[in-house]
């Protein structure tokens, strides 16, 4: 059966932090998102960050008191947010360099490709995969 929804590529990615400033600076200057707007919502005491990666775009929101997740990383619903990088090696060292602990690198048994996780400020596993 043809999708009849004609789904053209992932809009966003909406991600919950607990410290706003931490995972901004995370975000943006480790990670170098770029921001496309940010608001607070004063009825919320919330921060919505609006920011982009490719054609894709990252929603970074603070809320007072979030839950924590569950388990890490097998908890039931998104497992991972996963960056295509065109050489994992060098960004393993700048991510290291900057504090940013990562696992061992990886071969994906499927494809041959190196990938590797770390964790954002709020435990959030991220993973890396070299095109």
């Amino acid at each position: 059966m043809r999708n009849t929804l004609n789904l053209r590529k992932i809009h966003h990615v909406a991600i919950i932090c607990s410290n706003y400033d931490i995972s901004k600076n995370f975000y943006v200057n480790i990670l170098g998102l770029n921001i496309i707007r940010e608001v607070y919502r004063k009825e919320r005491n919330s921060y919505k960050l609006d920011l982009s990666i490719g054609e894709s775009q990252i929603e970074l929101f603070s809320f007072p008191n979030p839950p924590e997740r569950p388990s890490y990383p097998e908890a039931c619903g998104l497992r991972h947010l996963s960056f295509e990088v065109e050489d994992i090696d060098a960004s393993v060292k700048y991510l290291n360099a900057n504090n940013v602990g990562t696992e061992p690198v990886r071969i994906d048994e499927f494809t041959g490709k190196k990938f590797t996780f770390f964790s954002d400020p709020d435990n959030l596993p991220i993973e890396i995969y070299q095109f």
